[in-house]
C-alpha cells in the first residue's frame, strides 16, 4: 500500500470519513450501543429512532440543544445517504418501515476505535496454540505421501496413548486460571470477528449481484449468451473463495451432530471454576443463537439474489414476447384491411433463405504482378543540328469561324446538311474541322445527328492528296 492508495482511502473510504466527521463521538457511541454490544442487526427505523433519541437526550442534557439540533430521524437518513454510507437502509417484504444495519466499513471503524482503549488482558498463549493447530492442519491436510501421513497419525496415536496412561496413573494436568482466561478471551474475540465477517460477506455478495444486474440491463447479445452469463455468475458467487468457505461454515452449523457438540462444549465452558468470576461468561452459551440469524440472513441474501436474477430474466423474456405479439397483430390487422380490396401486384417481398456457397476452386489463382521495366539510362545526343520546324508546324481550328460558316448557309436556306456547308466552305484543316463541326452539332439545340444515314466528306491536303471520310449525317436547322 503506497502513498496514493492511502490518500484514496482517506478521501473515499466511508470508515475514514466517519472518523473525520464532527459528530464522530456520537456516531461511534450510538453504533456501539445499538449494534455492536447487543450484537444486533437489521433494526427497524422506529426502534432505532427511539434509541438515538435516548443518546441525544443525554448528550444535550450536558452540552445543550445546540450541540445536535437535528432530529433523530434526520440524523439516521443522513447517515444512510449514499454519500455517507455509514448505515444500510433497506426494506423487507410485507413491511413499510425501513430497516437499518451497519455497513462493514462502519463496523471496522467502530471496532478500531474500541481497540484504542487497550485491553487489560491480552491472550498470547491461546494464540500460539491456535497457530500451531492451524499449521498442523495445513501441513497434514496438504500431505500427499501416504507413508508420511501414516507416520503422522501413528505419532498422534502414540501421544494420545501416552496421555491416557498418564491420566490412568493419576498424572492429569489441569489448565491454570490464567491459561483458561487466555483461551476464553481468544474465544470471545474470534466469535465477535466471525459475526463481523458475516456482514462483510453479505455486502460482497450484494456487490457481485449489482454487477450482474448492470450486465443484464445493458445486454445486447443473444438470449443464450445472457443465460450463460447468469449461470456463470451464480457459479462465481457460490464458487468464490468467500462462497465456498461460507458454505462450509453453513454445512458445519447445520449438522445436528456438530451443533450438539458445540452446545455441549459451550455449556461446559460456563462450568469451568476459574471462569466463574469472568463477566459475561454465561452469555457464551448463546453463541449459536447469535450466529444462526446472521448466517441465515447471509444465506437468504444469496437465495434472494438468485431469485431476483431469474425474475429479471423473466421480465426481459416477457418484454421480448410482447414485442413479437405486437408485430403479429400488426400483420393480422393489415391482412384484414386488404382482404376485401387486395392490391394488384406484389404487396411485399421476403428474401428467400439461401446458403451462400463458395467452392474452393472458384477462388482465382494467384497471378504475380507485371513488372514494368523502365529504362532510365540517359543517352547523350550528339551536338548536331535538329530540325525544330516540327514544333511550329501546328494549326488551330477556329470554332467561331466554323459557326459563322453554318450561320451564313442557314441565312440562305432553312436547313442545310454538313455536306452543303462544306460545298460553300471547303475543309481547309482536314479531319480536325470535321470533328469541330460534329462538336458544334452535338452542343446545339438546332442540329440533328442521324446515325441511320451517312455522308461522305472529302478534302485535299496541303500536299495535294485527296482524303475522304464517311460520317453520320448532320443537319443544321435555322433557329426560329
Amino acid at each position: 500500500m503506497d502513498y496514493y492508495a492511502i490518500q484514496g482511502l482517506r478521501e473515499n473510504h466511508p470508515g475514514w470519513a466517519l472518523l473525520r466527521a464532527d459528530h464522530a463521538p456520537l456516531l461511534v457511541a450510538f453504533f456501539v450501543a445499538a449494534f455492536i454490544e447487543p450484537n444486533r442487526r437489521n433494526i427497524p427505523r422506529r426502534e432505532l429512532i427511539d434509541a438515538l433519541e435516548d443518546v441525544l437526550f443525554m448528550v444535550r442534557d450536558e452540552q445543550g440543544d445546540a450541540a445536535f439540533p437535528r432530529s433523530a430521524a434526520e440524523y439516521l437518513d443522513n447517515w444512510a445517504a449514499p454519500e455517507k454510507a455509514w448505515l444500510r437502509k433497506f426494506y423487507i417484504e410485507n413491511q413499510d418501515d425501513p430497516i437499518f444495519d451497519l455497513t462493514p466499513t462502519t463496523e471496522d471503524a467502530v471496532r478500531w476505535v474500541q481497540s484504542l482503549q487497550g485491553r487489560e488482558f491480552v491472550a498470547t498463549q491461546s494464540r500460539l496454540t491456535g497457530i500451531f493447530a492451524l499449521l498442523k492442519t495445513l501441513v497434514q491436510g496438504s500431505e500427499t505421501d501416504p507413508e508420511v501421513r501414516l507416520a503422522q497419525l501413528e505419532a498422534e496415536r502414540a501421544a494420545i496413548d501416552a496421555k491416557i496412561e498418564a491420566v490412568a496413573a493419576g498424572d492429569m494436568p489441569v489448565m491454570t486460571g490464567p491459561e483458561a482466561l487466555d483461551h476464553y478471551q481468544q474465544l470471545r474475540a474470534q466469535a465477535q470477528d466471525l459475526l463481523s465477517d458475516f456482514r462483510e460477506v453479505e455486502a460482497n455478495f450484494r456487490d457481485l449481484d449489482r454487477k450482474v444486474r448492470e450486465r443484464i440491463a445493458t445486454w445486447e447479445g443473444s438470449q443464450g449468451e445472457l443465460l450463460d452469463a447468469i449461470f456463470t455468475n451464480q457459479e462465481d458467487i457460490s464458487g468464490s473463495l468467500q462462497g465456498r468457505t461460507f458454505q462450509g461454515f453453513w454445512d458445519y452449523l447445520m449438522s445436528p451432530a456438530q451443533r450438539a457438540e458445540l452446545s455441549d462444549l459451550l455449556e461446559k465452558t460456563t462450568q469451568i471454576p476459574t471462569l466463574a468470576t469472568v463477566d459475561g461468561v454465561g452469555e457464551i452459551v448463546n453463541l449459536q443463537r447469535d450466529w444462526l440469524p446472521a448466517v441465515e440472513q447471509t444465506q437468504g441474501t444469496v437465495r434472494r439474489l438468485s431469485s431476483q436474477m431469474r425474475r429479471l430474466l423473466d421480465d426481459k423474456v416477457f418484454l421480448e414476447n410482447k414485442r413479437i405479439m405486437q408485430l403479429i397483430r400488426s400483420i393480422e390487422s393489415n391482412a384484414l384491411a386488404l382482404r376485401n380490396d387486395p392490391p394488384s401486384g406484389t404487396v411485399t417481398e421476403i428474401a428467400a433463405q439461401q446458403a451462400e456457397i463458395t467452392l474452393p476452386f472458384e477462388r482465382p489463382l494467384y497471378k504475380p504482378g507485371t513488372q514494368v521495366v523502365i529504362d532510365d539510362a540517359v543517352e547523350l545526343a550528339e551536338d548536331t543540328e535538329v530540325d525544330s520546324s516540327a514544333l511550329f508546324d501546328q494549326f488551330y481550328v477556329d470554332r467561331a469561324e466554323l459557326q459563322a460558316n453554318i450561320d451564313e448557309v442557314l441565312g440562305q436556306l432553312p436547313q442545310a446538311s454538313l455536306g452543303q456547308v462544306l460545298e460553300l466552305h471547303p475543309l481547309a484543316k482536314g479531319l480536325a474541322e470535321v470533328v469541330t463541326y460534329f462538336q458544334i452539332a452535338a452542343e446545339s439545340g438546332w442540329a440533328d445527328i442521324d446515325a441511320s444515314r451517312t455522308q461522305t466528306l472529302s478534302w485535299t491536303t496541303s500536299t495535294g492528296a485527296r482524303r475522304e471520310a464517311t460520317v453520320e449525317h448532320v443537319t443544321f436547322v435555322r433557329p426560329e
